[in-house]
């Protein structure tokens, strides 16, 4: 495929090896201001970190072809195996401390990609230049106060865009960024409502059953339950489970999800609940 050199960035928004950052945050703005600007997807890969305080030391930043992945052991049994998004380049950005200095300096810096890169149309879109900017930021909020679904608030920015294709992050991100907010910002009463009602029916019945998971922060993501007659329905009627997320109908688009069977008399039986503030894990 031969090798292939970013021919459109200037010279003063290009890193050098030398080149010296106040932060190691910075390094990665500044690197994936360039990668936007020469067309291609970069990925943060190693950090070094001083084992005494935590202070990074040394940084890698790759073009997201890097590497090559490993035979994929399911293609045997997979008719549609993912294609492979590897080649091997190896275009980086490596910066390490001066322990003098407090600066990030450049350590290595590889322009050269083996691989074609992205049109200049298209580069708005690339994984590590989609975002939600502030502007768009607010008109999210202001839908999803006003009650309006995913879908609808996802229409309406793009008639006020021009089109899809223009918008600089993708349905998904749409969601996340919602996701991330419910998880930032999760009032503590209703944290603390659950925990009562949950400690609660402890108290009624011992075999009730709950559970809860955090994210990094210890910010709840998600909760679920069983009753002692929920446990009991499992054990006999087991055979055949459903996951049923049709219940999200509550005003912050909050999937209520139910675990379904079916007992001897087809009579719908529930194996136990939970609710989604995030659906990503």
């Amino acid at each position: 495929m031969g090798i292939h050199v970013p021919s459109n960035v200037p010279m003063e928004s290009a890193p050098f090896k030398g080149m010296e950052f106040e932060a190691n945050e910075i390094a990665y703005d500044f690197y994936n201001e360039y990668s936007r600007k020469a067309s291609f997807i970069i990925r943060k890969e190693y950090v070094n970190k001083c084992k005494k305080t935590g202070v990074v030391t040394s940084r890698r930043f790759l073009c997201v072809k890097e590497g090559v992945r490993g035979k994929d052991k399911r293609d045997q049994n997979t008719k549609n195996p993912r294609a492979e998004t590897r080649c091997g380049c190896e275009a980086r950005l490596v910066i390490v401390l001066n322990r003098d200095s407090k600066n990030y300096v450049v350590n290595e810096f590889i322009a050269e990609h083996n691989h074609y890169l992205h049109l200049p149309s298209t580069v708005h879109m690339m994984p590590s230049q989609r975002k939600v900017v502030a502007t768009h930021a607010i008109e999210i909020d202001l839908a999803h106060e006003s009650g309006l679904r995913l879908k609808q608030s996802y229409e309406l920015l793009s008639k006020q865009v021009g089109r899809y294709d223009d918008f600089d992050f993708t349905k998904q991100d749409h969601k996340n960024y919602l996701c991330t907010k419910r998880e930032r910002y999760i009032e503590h009463g209703e944290a603390a409502s659950f925990g009562r009602y949950f400690n609660h029916q402890l108290k009624e019945n011992p075999s009730y059953y709950f559970a809860t998971q955090l994210d990094c922060e210890e910010l709840i993501t998600n909760i679920f339950w069983a009753d002692a007659r929920m446990i009991i329905d499992y054990s006999h009627f087991s055979d055949v489970i459903m996951f049923d997320t049709m219940y999200s109908t509550n005003r912050d688009a909050r999937p209520l999800g139910v675990f379904l069977g079916l007992n001897p008399h087809r009579e719908t039986v529930v194996f136990g609940g939970a609710l989604l503030y995030n659906e990503t894990n």
